[in-house]
């Protein structure tokens, strides 16, 4: 079977109780959802974006494709909900799994999705303030900071990193003559003792 290149041709090849999940979900984003993102196909899953004639450098990682915000898709054993749009603004991630906590449903949340078997298990209420709440003005903000920052902070970890495994040498180094010290006075001690 070839892959869906539309919305409706990735919700028709799903089974009618993931259609129906995932079409609710989809209602509930498109309904909260600021007008300059897209809807369509990325990565093989429904995806919001925000397009090219909006924000032109596109996605880091590729800059072809638009810039992911949210996705949605039926995984072998679950769906999923991919919420980029909580990641990058700082406290967005704990405030919308503390909204969701707080309906009394159970989170499956992991580093990048939002786990589910059916619908019942999505307070989407919940999803939808979170969409509401990333225009994507704030949106493309917060991942251009997010972005910039990136390699500042991947400098600051190698330097700790490098620092650390010199650390980790010179102690190393210092146990080793240690060692080295302790024998050469065992031998000594053992020389002395064979000339008397």
């Amino acid at each position: 079977m070839s892959k869906p290149t539309t919305v409706k041709q990735y919700l028709d090849a799903l089974p009618a109780d993931r259609r129906e999940a995932l079409e609710a979900v989809r209602k509930t984003i498109n309904a909260n959802l600021d007008a300059k993102f897209e809807e369509g196909i990325q990565y093989g899953m429904i995806g919001w974006y925000v397009p090219h004639s909006v924000f032109p450098d596109g996605y880091h990682c590729d800059p072809k494709q638009p810039l992911p915000f949210a996705s949605i898709a039926s995984q072998k054993n679950h769906m999923a909900i991919y919420l980029f749009c909580i990641y990058t603004e700082e406290g967005e991630a704990e405030r919308f799994a503390a909204d969701w906590k707080a309906t009394g449903k159970k989170l499956d949340m992991g580093k990048s999705c939002v786990r589910f078997k059916k619908l019942d298990d999505v307070p989407l209420a919940v999803l939808g303030k979170a969409i509401k709440r990333a225009t994507a003005k704030k949106f493309i903000a917060a991942y251009l900071k997010t972005r910039d920052e990136a390699p500042a902070a991947r400098a600051a970890r190698k330097k700790a990193s490098k620092k650390k495994a010199a650390k980790k040498a010179a102690k190393k180094t210092a146990r080793k003559a240690a060692a080295r010290k302790t024998a050469e006075k065992a031998a000594k001690k053992s020389t002395r003792r064979r000339a008397l």
